[in-house]
């Protein structure tokens, strides 16, 4: 099992979600955060005054996946988000070692 952090531009997220359910995946963790990466924030003009943001809105998406759609999921994820602007995100691929569904105690493949 392989675990997907994708970090992407809140707008993006219905787009990846609905692309995902298409291929089969049924279910993921959604977090607000605030990031930047080779963007390096920008500045915003607010009543006369100029302030810069560092850190901008972004969404993580936390996906677990069997192996065997792994590129799938990557592929289909990329595809979504993209803008072709810079701050479209990234996506991070780890190992998962074990899962355990708490409601009924299945365990890795049967509680994904």
């Amino acid at each position: 099992m392989k675990k997907i952090d994708v970090i992407i531009k809140p707008f993006k997220l219905d787009d990846v979600r609905e692309a995902l359910s298409e291929i089969g995946v049924t279910g993921m963790t959604a977090t607000e955060v605030k990031g930047f990466g080779r963007q390096k924030g920008h500045t915003e003009l607010y009543r006369g005054a100029e302030y810069v943001i560092d850190f901008l809105p972004k969404v993580k998406l936390e996906i677990v996946v069997q192996e065997e759609i792994l590129e799938r999921c990557l592929e289909v994820i990329s595809n979504a988000a993209r803008t072709g602007k810079i701050g479209d995100g990234k996506i991070f691929v780890s190992a998962v070692e074990k899962v355990v569904r708490i409601r009924t105690g299945e365990e890795d493949r049967d509680a994904i």
